[in-house]
């Protein structure tokens, strides 16, 4: 047994455990647990895939479920509720712990605060917030999916120095190095599913897929890949409807929906959702979208699918992946298109960059300001 110095310790453990679940456990959340006792680490877990285990069990379950007289950290409220597994409550009451610390309330409906009462309400210290904005940024993307029934969007742009997207020709292979590239492979396959404007399928004729052997040893699946297309332009004989690869979902108008290009593309295999009348209405497809249980949305635009989700104010993360080159010119694309803004004190507010070599290229992450990791995000980043 190795020692523990601490509740912050243990709690730091846990959201250690956690987000090396990133990517594993959609559409759950991501959930690190610690059980000490008298200052000794007894077991730990961690949220396994949807439907096994949470963390609370994995981690009770090493120790037969019996731990009498410790403590269990986590940092995500236990569920009281039945969904495709037991409620973690039940196996904590059974498990003799006298103490339990949780890092912050689940906003589900389905616990908000329940879970926490019922230990209490059984008779065992339960502590509430410690490392609360730590918490609540690993978990960045449940509590978006919970609050606003909508997935985590993370807009991912590949830009020039002078923050060119393409040439004035519409050109963009490509703007970064293989790192960059691979880096934005694997982030791409972190989440849930993938989403392109027709625009960038007619451009690139990408495949969309991780093509990451590390997730897939994993058993990280791939992400379902999702094209923006209320005229039905997809060509059903690309990349994106051959070989291996998520679910392709093309959002479409109900105007195209049973138009003369609607059949090849469903025989190529394409689900085609009506979302809009005469084109593709944003907060209607993450809402269709959520409601197939995807939390996590990776959205690579081009220029005029950025645009459009930073006008409906739907972007929660940035990863701009920026490369030392320059292509200026009044026609080149830029990162975002859209109507944008007129008074400079309407910008979005973003937390403080964290800044990352990749290869020759640079990565800028960020969140909104005011989203669930900014108050983290800015701590950790803003150099104070």
């Amino acid at each position: 047994m190795s020692e523990i110095d601490g509740d912050s310790a243990a709690m730091l453990r846990a959201l250690e455990l956690a987000h090396g679940a990133r990517g594993r456990t959609w559409p759950n959340p991501m959930v690190g647990c610690v059980v000490v006792r008298d200052g000794q680490l007894l077991a730990e877990g961690v949220t396994q895939p949807c439907g096994e285990d949470h963390g609370e069990v994995d981690a009770l379950k090493k120790l037969g479920f019996r731990a009498e007289g410790a403590t269990l950290y986590v940092n995500l409220e236990p569920c009281c509720h039945w969904g495709r597994t037991p409620p973690c409550t039940d196996a904590i009451l059974r498990s003799g712990l006298t103490r339990v610390v949780v890092g912050m309330v689940d906003p589900h409906s389905a616990v908000a605060g329940q879970g926490i009462a019922q230990l209490r309400e059984a008779g065992l210290q339960v502590d509430v917030g410690l490392l609360e904005d730590a918490c609540r940024a690993v978990n960045e993307a449940h509590l978006i999916f919970k609050t606003l029934g909508r997935p985590f969007v993370t807009l991912k742009s590949a830009i020039t120095a002078d923050g060119r997207t393409a040439t004035k020709d519409g050109r963009s292979a490509w703007i970064t190095g293989d790192a960059a590239r691979a880096h934005a492979r694997h982030e791409r396959g972190l989440h849930q599913a993938v989403l392109v404007g027709v625009g960038t399928v007619l451009a690139d004729d990408p495949q969309l897929t991780a093509r990451d052997p590390a997730l897939a040893r994993q058993g990280i699946a791939e992400p379902a890949r999702i094209v923006l297309d209320g005229g039905l332009r997809t060509p059903p004989g690309g990349r994106l409807l051959q070989g291996e690869g998520g679910p392709v979902w093309i959002f479409t108008s109900e105007q195209a929906i049973d138009s003369p290009a609607a059949a090849p593309l469903r025989a190529a295999g394409a689900e085609l959702v009506p979302c809009g009348a005469e084109r593709v209405e944003l907060a209607h497809l993450l809402g269709i979208v959520a409601d197939r249980g995807v939390a996590t949305l990776f959205v690579e635009g081009g220029a005029t699918v950025h645009g459009a989700f930073l006008d409906a104010g739907l972007a929660d993360r940035l990863l701009m992946y920026v490369a030392p080159k320059l292509f200026g010119g009044r026609d080149a694309l830029p990162m975002a298109a859209g109507d944008g803004i007129g008074d400079p004190k309407a910008a979005l507010q973003l937390a403080p960059f964290a800044v990352k070599r990749l290869g020759t290229d640079l990565l800028l992450e960020t969140r909104r300001l005011d989203g669930p990791a900014g108050p983290w995000w800015s701590r950790k980043h803003g150099g104070s």
